[in-house]
């Protein structure tokens, strides 16, 4: 095991299910102590995986702690990779700056890298910490904030969807199964594992705020009844002087044609005795955007959201489709995963038609840290924009913009749900 550089007296080591009670209490503390919900700490205890979950120890008392999941996660192209998620990470306030979260950090880098996972992503309290272990900024989300009253939604013009209220439990698996032929449309997007079905539909009332039990409207097709969309939601009523000033917070949509779209966006913004609809996570190039009369009124704001790390850059970069013909040599630094470190030679003949990264001794092209090739990997930042802010050097004439316009992607990546 890799212990804590610091402080060798303490012990690294993975996750006894015995132990997990006091290794979540761990992770709470860290991030200010306040203690989740039972229906929360049993979702997450029934999700975790206690082998790929590792906790600090001083003596009898876990003082750090980190777990990942097995993803699967969809890249440009539509491929849908293994990909290492990492969550619960935190240390105590008194073994801080001591090693701790470097050891627990190398440690499960070294394992990703062992299993064949060429991809880890996790989502960031502070933002800051992660970059030094090669993690970059890969997706944004876009939060809304919109006075319904303000704007109008462009309804389908046909008469084709149906809407229908109905238990967002009972309707689960419809929604999961419709959920799962998305993902592979756009990158960032997870494949939920059995468990994590769950997630979406956690509504402890403790949490709730005064809002609504969790809610959920379908859009199905209204002559053969196919599921084609959904919305899930809670309201909060509220009155002014000036009359009602209800809340509606949209947990998630999803749908199949943009007349489905159309048609929940439509319903939500239509709700009686409200007077907001906030949506927190949403892609940032939404079809909402375009869909209202006033995007101004949607009061977009902008969002971290997942932080990428290619372990193993020859397959990671080989494993993604490209907009164009590319043919780069990469010369790429990481000095926390040195097996990464060298010159790359990516090729790629252009959409669908794969392409291959191998070691090379050529004349390096670009010149870049794996940080920021995990910031493009999913398509939604441009190379070009990092080497204006000086992170990525152009080592031959027009290299950079091959490449800025190989990486790119046609649709934002986005992550759906936190983990």
């Amino acid at each position: 095991m890799t212990q804590p550089a610091d402080h060798p007296s303490l012990d690294l080591r993975p996750l006894a299910e015995s132990e997990w009670d006091a290794w979540y209490r761990c992770v709470e503390v860290a991030f200010g102590g306040e203690s989740d919900s039972p229906q929360r700490r049993a979702l997450w205890r029934a999700v975790t995986e206690f082998e790929r979950s590792l906790a600090v120890w001083d003596g009898p008392t876990p003082v750090g702690a980190a777990a990942a999941y097995s993803f699967r996660m969809a890249v440009p192209g539509g491929s849908v990779l293994p990909t290492a998620g990492v969550a619960n990470v935190g240390v105590l306030p008194t073994h801080r700056r001591r090693g701790v979260l470097t050891a627990l950090m190398r440690h499960q880098l070294d394992e990703f890298h062992e299993r064949g996972e060429s991809l880890a992503v996790l989502t960031a309290s502070e933002p800051a910490i992660y970059g030094r272990y090669g993690y970059g900024l890969a997706t944004w989300k876009m939060g809304v904030e919109i006075a319904r009253t303000r704007v109008r939604v462009r309804r389908p013009a046909d008469d084709s969807v149906r809407l229908r209220l109905a238990d967002p439990v009972e309707v689960s698996a419809a929604c999961e199964k419709l959920y799962a032929a998305l993902v592979p449309l756009r990158p960032g997007m997870l494949a939920r594992l059995p468990g994590w079905e769950r997630l979406p539909l956690l509504d402890p009332p403790e949490d709730r705020g005064g809002r609504s039990p969790l809610q959920c409207v379908l859009a199905e097709d209204r002559t053969t009844g196919e599921l084609l969309g959904y919305a899930r939601y809670s309201a909060k009523g509220d009155w002014q002087h000036g009359g009602p000033a209800g809340v509606v917070r949209v947990r998630d949509t999803a749908a199949a044609t943009p007349q489905a779209y159309a048609a929940l966006w439509g319903f939500l913004l239509d709700l009686d005795l409200t007077d907001t609809v906030i949506g927190e996570s949403l892609p940032v190039d939404d079809p909402l955007l375009h869909l209202v009369s006033d995007p101004r009124r949607l009061m977009p704001k902008l969002a971290d959201a997942l932080f990428l790390r290619l372990v193993d850059v020859g397959d990671a970069l080989c494993s993604r489709d490209y907009q164009c013909p590319l043919d780069v040599v990469l010369e790429v630094t990481d000095e926390f995963c040195p097996w990464n470190t060298g010159r790359w030679r990516l090729h790629s003949a252009g959409p669908g038609k794969g392409a291959n990264c191998e070691p090379t001794t050529d004349r390096a092209e670009l010149a870049l840290s794996a940080r920021e090739l995990g910031s493009v990997y999913l398509g939604g930042r441009s190379l070009a924009a990092l080497a204006g802010a000086g992170l990525v050097q152009e080592l031959r004439e027009g290299a950079l913009a091959e490449a800025s316009r190989a990486f790119g992607w046609d649709v934002a990546p986005w992550l759906p749900h936190g983990f």
